[in-house]
């Protein structure tokens, strides 16, 4: 019978200043992942610091059971400012769900080496097609419209959801570029579009490691507070400064993201 529950850390109880710097990291990443997500680059490097005796998965999976009450919670401020596009937005979002489990079954088949090494080399190549094109994602001008936009967003989800799946780092700003480049959103639509879709991924991938045991739940729930915390105001903050702030913040967020990939990539050994 799978457990669902671990009872505490490898090296005992968690004590006050552990609890502290994963709180305040995990509120840091809502904040980020509510504007153009990478919060993964804020917390998971926190919580391996944190506790290297841990299992990774344990750590993967206590990462998105409080990030995902942050994207949950974003996506729902979203909505009260933002006009959500729900007729292609809840097919996209059971597509990328579907992709998030393949993708998870798939890693289980392949090894994803490649994609490390290929990722640094996308994300760059995202970063300077954004700087090129200034007007990128600054005017909200739709492409698509009723069938084709839920075909074309079920197509996004199917294989970003896979990609999340199958390895993960970057997963909300290639959503955001996504519904920017192809379907024609400005950033602020496309970041509270892409809210949504991502978490559908992260539950898919939470059921996983939830189902395994690897969750500390105790853990999570002090950081999934301070992640909503984080969300609040990372929404209020794109929400007030609009797609032009959301865009620098994308930019800086992808810069960082092809910093650490390439770091892992080439230089850690």
């Amino acid at each position: 019978m799978r457990r669902f529950f671990l009872p505490v850390p490898p090296h005992g109880t968690i004590a006050g200043m552990e609890l502290l710097v994963v709180s305040l990291a995990s509120l840091l990443a809502g904040l980020v992942d509510s504007i153009v997500g990478g919060g993964g680059l804020i917390l998971l490097p926190t919580l391996f610091a944190t506790f290297p005796q841990a299992a990774p998965a344990t750590l993967f999976g206590t990462n998105k059971s409080a990030s995902i009450w942050g994207t949950a919670f974003a996506t729902v401020q979203y909505s009260r400012r933002v006009t959500l596009p729900w007729p292609s937005l809840l097919p996209a979002g059971v597509a990328g769900l579907l992709g998030s489990l393949l993708g998870a079954w798939t890693v289980t088949q392949v090894d994803p080496s490649l994609f490390r090494k290929v990722l640094p080399l996308m994300l760059t190549a995202v970063l300077l097609y954004t700087l090129a094109r200034k007007d990128l994602g600054q005017h909200h001008a739709p492409r698509l419209a009723g069938r084709r936009e839920a075909l074309a967003a079920s197509g996004i989800g199917l294989v970003i959801g896979f990609y999340d799946g199958f390895f993960g780092p970057g997963t909300g700003s290639f959503l955001v570029f996504a519904w920017v480049r192809l379907l024609g959103y400005d950033f602020l639509n496309a970041s509270a579009s892409a809210k949504f879709i991502n978490t559908a991924t992260n539950l898919s991938a939470l059921l996983l490691f939830a189902w395994q045991g690897h969750v500390w739940w105790h853990l999570a729930l002090a950081m999934a507070v301070a992640n909503v915390v984080g969300s609040l105001i990372g929404t209020r903050l794109a929400l007030r400064h609009g797609a032009g702030f959301v865009r620098q913040v994308f930019i800086l967020v992808v810069l960082a993201l092809i910093c650490k990939t390439a770091y892992d990539t080439w230089i850690k050994v």
